[in-house]
């Protein structure tokens, strides 16, 4: 599950979004046979979620997410202690399918790790979605 996320570590993060988008769209569905293979335990439906949301934990114990391309324009994420982070995805579209920019709580965010302390303080995190990768 893993793999598709370490374009990232290559420098190129556009592979990343490529695949990843590829991976959701094409194995994936609601249907009897939505899952390519055995289910795990759950591991395939939450590389699925977290993938929808932009990010990923290639090394959960790391406490880092791995920034891959979300699915859905805008998702909160209620927390525990009581704050929300948001996702938002500008313009996104079958067409703009890669990211152009990230911007964390209004500043802009070059790094495609995202750590897990970002996401408890609560706040925003933006995708401006593109029609080509950013390479």
């Amino acid at each position: 599950h893993h793999i598709p996320y370490l374009y990232n570590y290559c420098g190129q993060p556009w592979k990343t979004q490529e695949k990843v988008r590829q991976i959701m769209n094409t194995m994936y569905s609601n249907k009897p046979e939505g899952l390519a293979g055995n289910e795990d335990c759950g591991q395939m439906s939450a590389w699925y979620i977290f993938s929808a949301l932009g990010f990923y934990p290639v090394n959960p114990s790391s406490g880092l997410y791995d920034i891959g391309i979300p699915l859905f324009p805008h998702v909160d994420l209620r927390l525990t202690n009581g704050k929300t982070f948001s996702i938002v995805a500008e313009n996104l579209s079958d067409e703009n399918s890669y990211v152009g920019s990230i911007r964390l709580n209004g500043r802009n965010y070059d790094q495609y790790i995202l750590p897990h302390d970002s996401i408890m303080a609560g706040g925003l995190l933006q995708f401006e979605m593109v029609s080509q990768p950013r390479r």
